[in-house]
């Protein structure tokens, strides 16, 4: 990647520059109030923060030279903006557009969340279950631990197992069936709820609690209960169902310092609640606008309540690239992160499959969301979002908390 030591000086001149042709595709047609550039439905706070987020967001895929990306950015309940840069298969000329198909990997671990939250409020299930009950083989090393651990623990990212256990057999493709005996093996670090463990195999055990629940599979419960509801049409589960979509990124790692594309990596999919779902940047505006009320008799406030509460620290997330000179502080909730700015939450996840990755984050005060879709592995997602929250949030980076 490339080195920026000037980052944060070039960004905010980005930011706050004048409206020019961008390389990205942009679907806000720019209108004008009082002289200055605006975008059409916000006439009444002239240039806003996003006004130049296309030439952000091209100028720092360019610098990279990252394959191509999508981003819409929601604000006051309607997608403001949305754009793209590139093309969906290096080589190919085939540009990305905002309603282009990536996988969006952890990304889904926001929609398993809402599914459980929906199931709870229904009576259909309580999140103090315990996971043994709806998956009776599971085991520890220590058995009273097994016993312990509940469906809260499990979205809360706070099962007291090694991080991310077993990912790399995920990674080769070993059926879950292979995979789970291995955690008899495995000593607990601490007790459920007690730390922060963050898990793709096991947050994935609350499908067949859901599936017992409902009595609808994992993949009829996203498309009945949220996809259909929401107008998410870009939006699927699965490899089949990822290799069906005509207008689709393909995944992209970098070796020797050079992009190369790489075929699709089935093992998450093993996973659909943790990293199985692939949607567009519009569809995922469409979700961000549902987490901000857009769609009450889908995704209740009492619901987003209930999955955004801080239930577990996650320090670790204070060095995070860029963010670490953002964060005061940094928590996990069920399904969702929330990080703090200054005196302000932003709710927030981000996700990683061979060759993608995904943010997606908004402000529940501002009414502000952003998501950010990529088909190149690289942390620039970082630096594009960072970008746009500090300028959103008048944050200067790297200012001590007292004087924000």
């Amino acid at each position: 990647m490339i080195l920026r030591p000037l980052f944060w000086c070039l960004c905010a001149a980005a930011l706050l520059g004048p409206g020019r042709p961008a390389a990205a595709q942009s679907e806000a047609a720019p209108c004008t109030a009082g002289g200055k550039e605006v975008f059409r439905g916000h006439a009444t706070n002239p240039c806003p923060a996003h006004a130049s987020f296309a030439d952000t967001f091209s100028k720092i895929l360019s610098e990279d030279a990252i394959p191509g990306g999508a981003y819409a950015i929601v604000r006051d309940g309607v997608i403001a903006e949305s754009g793209a840069f590139g093309v969906r298969r290096l080589g190919e000329t085939s540009a990305v557009n905002p309603d282009t198909v990536f996988r969006i990997a952890s990304l889904s671990k926001t929609f398993a969340a809402q599914i459980g939250a929906q199931l709870e409020t229904e009576g259909k299930l309580r999140w103090d279950t315990p996971v043994t009950r709806h998956v009776p083989g599971f085991r520890l090393k220590q058995p009273d631990q097994a016993g312990r651990l509940q469906l809260q623990h499990l979205l809360g990212q706070s099962t007291g197992i090694v991080p991310n256990a077993y990912d790399n057999l995920i990674e080769n493709d070993l059926p879950l069936a292979r995979i789970l005996p291995q955690f008899a093996t495995l000593e607990p670090i601490c007790r459920p709820g007690d730390c922060y463990t963050y898990q793709n195999i096991l947050f994935s055990l609350v499908e067949p609690a859901y599936v017992e629940a409902s009595g609808r599979d994992y993949a009829s419960l996203l498309r009945e209960r949220l996809f259909d509801p929401l107008q998410m049409t870009r939006t699927s589960v699965g490899l089949a169902a990822f290799n069906a979509a005509s207008d689709r990124a393909e995944p992209h790692v970098r070796r020797n310092g050079v992009w190369q594309a790489v075929a699709v990596a089935p093992g998450y999919y093993r996973v659909a609640p943790a990293a199985g779902i692939n949607a567009s940047a519009n569809d995922m505006a469409r979700w961000l606008m549902a987490q901000m009320g857009s769609h009450p008799g889908v995704v209740t406030s009492t619901q987003v309540a209930m999955l955004t509460q801080k239930r577990i620290a996650t320090p670790r997330e204070l060095r995070r690239y860029r963010w670490k000179e953002l964060l005061t502080d940094a928590h996990y909730g069920l399904g969702w992160r929330i990080y703090t700015l200054g005196g302000e939450d932003i709710v927030m996840h981000s996700g990683w499959v061979q060759g993608f990755v995904a943010d997606i984050g908004y402000s529940p005060d501002r009414r502000i969301g952003l998501v950010v879709l990529l088909n190149g592995e690289s942390r620039t997602i970082s630096d594009l979002t960072t970008a746009f929250w500090s300028r959103e949030l008048g944050i200067v980076p790297g200012a001590s908390a007292k004087d924000r």
